[in-house]
């Protein structure tokens, strides 16, 4: 007779309310662990409950400080691997380093790969994650990897709103494909704004766009808004075609830089986004509502 091996969810700091209302869903209570910061800046972590032969997930995401968030959740993974755990689950809602993803110019890193190697050397046994803004790094782990969307999560509460007359909206021709099917969802058209970013610059500017959007009302729909420089600049170029109410949609808060006052000032009359990222640095935003 084969047993059920005992669920067990852990949590990293980045990412404690997400991991508890997970455990609220599954009606278990959050593993016990104790996680010190030394004064020489070396992380500690210790286990404080039972995990032997039991099946478990760990909760963590990309968030800052990335690099200690990253490091702790390969300690964690490492000390329940070494207390005889069946199976181990890193989940990262938001995939660090996900755009290093490929060599695009000489003498650079593929992050994106060495997490994967990280993750898999420290004792993962498996991944999940949300909406990876490469899915090709998919392909960069040797383990089973879950990719999950929260494409569909989006789309109905766009759906549930019944804005008349929607346009989607690419911010890139690369973003096409995935927003091509937020339209169809929708039953939208669909316009592609023309991107282009230059070396390493966070700016990017909207050179021209395809689709109609005049006297439309339009909804940007992306993988993460980061420094919001691209939404920006987007929603602009939007207004200037005679575009109506501007709505944007993400999986990924970032939030990074000076994202919150570009939100702040912009046109956009509603944020929809989801709790991979902690968004407390955002809660002044008026017009920002978390889906769960």
């Amino acid at each position: 007779m084969t047993m059920v091996a005992q669920l067990k969810v852990f949590a990293g700091r980045s990412t404690e309310p997400l991991a508890a209302e997970i455990c609220q869903h599954l009606g278990i209570n959050l593993g016990k662990r104790e996680i010190i910061q030394f004064s020489n800046d070396n992380t500690f972590v210790k286990i404080n409950e039972n995990v032997r032969e039991c099946d478990v997930f760990v909760v963590q995401t990309s968030c800052p400080p990335i690099n200690h968030n990253l490091m702790e959740l390969l300690i964690m993974i490492d000390a329940l691997s070494r207390a005889s755990a069946h199976r181990i689950t890193a989940v990262l809602p938001f995939y660090p380093y996900g755009r290093s993803d490929k060599k695009d110019q000489p003498r650079i890193p593929i992050t994106a790969r060495l997490v994967a190697d990280l993750l898999t050397t420290a004792g993962a046994d498996r991944v999940v994650t949300v909406d990876l803004h490469s899915p090709q790094i998919q392909g960069f782990f040797t383990i089973p990897l879950d990719h999950l969307t929260a494409a569909d999560m989006l789309c109905k509460y766009f759906e549930q709103k019944n804005v008349a007359d929607l346009v989607v909206v690419a911010t890139d021709a690369g973003g096409a494909k995935k927003a091509s099917v937020y339209a169809k969802w929708l039953k939208a058209p669909l316009a592609i704004m023309d991107k282009r970013r230059n070396g390493n610059d966070d700016q990017a500017q909207i050179t021209h766009f395809i689709g109609d959007v005049e006297n439309k009302n339009v909804v940007i729909l992306d993988d993460e808004i980061d420094t919001a420089g691209t939404v920006q600049e987007t929603a602009k170029a939007l207004r200037a075609a005679g575009a109506k109410d501007i709505y944007v949609g993400c999986t990924h808060p970032v939030f990074s830089g000076p994202a919150v006052e570009r939100l702040r000032n912009s046109d956009i009359k509603e944020i929809v986004t989801t709790n991979t990222l902690p968004t407390e640095h955002a809660k002044d935003l008026s017009n920002l509502k978390v889906l769960s």
